[in-house]
């Protein structure tokens, strides 16, 4: 998209309060490592898409567009014009060359979603636009974008066909246990392919409070005055450090079958991220280009992706996941801990320099 006016931009307006725009950026920018990676592969596949979006027939989209334009409302300069204005701003903000048809659908469910292959169309609910105010709503419009953009709206569909397709072999001898592997990988990326969106969503608002306010409403509904960002992310980290190893087996099983991540870890992710070099140097100016794409090379992204999940293993302080650091760096108690039981992952392994570093009694709870 270029400024060169509104017959090549479709847009009218600027956004309605001072923000950075991103010319030309790529949604490598935002996108998180392991959700880049996958795309970067997906992007390499010269026709993959084009091929999926010739049998998109197939596929429930035009009934979903005709069932959206018939009981739906369409935003526009005439019916949710303050939506409508949002998501021209957010268009405008990460330079996006089609804005995207947005519908407001009647759901008390705060929701939001973009889907179809040969356009995305973003619909949102009536529960999630009566919940948020306008700042808060704002980032989720850029979150929405932010899909549209990464172009997860068509390989979220073309996998989901795919998975479909395998479905109906699952009666292969293993192969249920093969699909199930397929679903829970895609499951991942989309959770992962969430906090890239919050990001966008984050580029578009650059509110990073209001950003956390409507996380926080998404979790506890609209009683702002009885809540707390600093309370909300202290929740996140004690989920991620509580407990012991059955509560990150448990962790582990309520997280699969979702496809998005828990609201209180989503909003302690993108507060790292907000607070990173990498969204700085975006803000900066300095960004991937969208016109680079063609260029990025798949081993290093997936270089990138296995690092990022490195350094969360590293630094989670969820027993499992200090488990395999300790494994990985050769731990040498291993043995004693496992001999301890649960506990012994839940709580430091004893001293071994006497009373004055802390209790001397074996799987004592200690501070830090």
């Amino acid at each position: 998209m270029s400024d060169d006016g509104p017959q090549q931009t479709g847009h009218e307006r600027v956004p309605s309060r001072q923000r950075r725009r991103f010319p030309g950026i790529s949604s490598r920018a935002y996108e998180h490592p392991a959700d880049r990676s996958a795309l970067v592969a997906l992007r390499k596949l010269s026709g993959f898409d084009t091929v999926f979006k010739a049998l998109s027939g197939l596929l429930p989209e035009r009934s979903l567009r005709l069932l959206f334009l018939s009981d739906s409302v369409r935003v526009s300069e005439r019916q949710f014009q303050h939506l409508h204005d949002m998501l021209l701003d957010a268009c405008y903000i990460l330079d996006l060359e089609k804005v995207p048809p947005m519908y407001v659908t009647q759901d008390p469910q705060p929701n939001a979603m973009c889907i179809g292959l040969d356009e995305p169309i973003i619909v949102v609910t009536t529960g999630l636009v009566e919940l948020l105010d306008e700042e808060e709503m704002r980032a989720v419009v850029g979150h929405e974008a932010g899909h549209a953009l990464s172009g997860h709206a068509v390989y979220r569909t073309i996998l989901l066909f795919l998975t479909n397709i395998a479905l109906k072999v699952a009666w292969i001898p293993l192969g249920n246990l093969a699909i199930m592997a397929i679903i829970t990988a895609l499951r991942e990326w989309f959770r992962k392919s969430e906090l890239s969106a919050d990001r966008a969503g984050l580029l578009v608002g650059q509110d990073v409070q209001a950003s956390m306010r409507g996380l926080m409403k998404i979790a506890g509904g609209n009683h702002l005055h009885e809540m707390n960002v600093d309370a909300f992310l202290e929740q996140a980290e004690e989920y991620d450090s509580g407990g012991d190893l059955r509560d990150s087996v448990l962790k582990i099983l309520n997280v699969l079958p979702r496809s998005h991540p828990f609201t209180t870890v989503r909003a302690a992710e993108l507060k790292k991220w907000a607070e990173s070099r990498d969204f700085q140097r975006i803000m900066d100016g300095h960004y991937p280009r969208r016109d680079e794409d063609k260029d990025t090379s798949v081993s290093d992204s997936f270089r990138e992706s296995a690092a990022s999940y490195a350094s969360d293993v590293k630094s989670s302080k969820d027993p499992l996941m200090k488990l395999v650091s300790d494994l990985a760096g050769g731990a040498g108690d291993l043995g004693g801990r496992v001999r301890r039981g649960f506990d012994g992952f839940r709580t430091p392994p004893p001293s071994q320099e006497g009373p004055a570093d802390g209790p001397d009694t074996p799987g004592a709870p200690q501070e830090g």
